[in-house]
């Protein structure tokens, strides 16, 4: 599966191809899916190009996608949005149009609160597990672990010689992972190595804007739907010569 993560905390500043509004979202979500991609990321921004949970934006964001594209459409719950947990769990609360799944940041304050919301309201859970912290050993004790959607494997090292080595260790650190699915991704110069690396172990991935702005050869990425592209391409050639898949993988 090729998740595409459209837009991430990303603003202006990184280049006009960054969606930051509903309309532009949905485009960049339908020629994602147009190149292949299965499932969506996206984080909706406010008017002035920040990260929110607010019900109105979330709800007028989801209904532009959803009108364009049939594939699951999910969102963040990051701290960056709402910094106090109390505060996110009321935003969750009132939201009115629900996303299929949300990502939770597991190292973060209020992760297991926020999780047990989410799916007191069926919203998915994507565990989000970040190298270099104590998420992994914070999700291996929760309760809620075996109820997850997914968990994302997601490599913070954007060095491309240190991302692959990051990434064997945090799912090493994962172990089963509560038998849950796992999508690994990496970011900025650890994407592509890291994306090469799931192709290799036969695990769902993702790709996009969010992640990284520049395509397997340097070259600056025009859409997400370029990304998309590439990354099926590379995640192809990285599975030519292996065993094949696992069940379940």
């Amino acid at each position: 599966m090729m998740q595409v993560c459209l837009n991430g905390s990303r603003t202006a500043a990184d280049g006009a191809a960054v969606p930051l509004t509903p309309d532009s979202m949905a485009g960049s979500a339908a020629g994602a899916v147009a190149a292949g991609a299965r499932d969506i990321h996206v984080h909706p921004k406010t008017p002035c190009g920040q990260d929110t949970l607010s019900p109105r934006v979330l709800a007028t964001t989801l209904s532009a996608i959803r009108a364009r594209v049939p594939v699951p459409v999910g969102v963040t719950t990051g701290a960056w949005a709402e910094p106090d947990p109390a505060a996110r769990l009321e935003r969750i609360r009132a939201w009115t149009v629900l996303p299929d799944h949300a990502s939770v940041n597991w190292h973060e304050p209020g992760a297991e609160e926020t999780a047990a919301l989410l799916m007191e309201r069926g919203v998915g859970v994507e565990a989000g597990i970040w190298s270099g912290t104590d998420g992994a050993e914070r999700f291996a004790a929760s309760p809620l672990g075996p109820k997850v959607l997914r968990v994302l494997a997601e490599v913070t090292d954007p060095d491309p010689a240190g991302a692959v080595s990051s990434a064997r260790a945090l799912l090493s650190a994962l172990g089963d992972a509560h038998g849950r699915p796992v999508l690994l991704h990496g970011e900025d110069g650890g994407a592509w190595p890291v994306l090469r690396l799931a192709g290799r172990l036969c695990l769902a991935t993702r790709v996009g804007l969010e992640d990284v702005l520049l395509l397997p050869d340097g070259q600056r990425a025009v859409s997400n739907g370029e990304l998309v592209a590439a990354g099926l391409a590379e995640y192809g050639a990285a599975r030519a010569g292996t065993e094949g898949c696992r069940p379940g993988a």
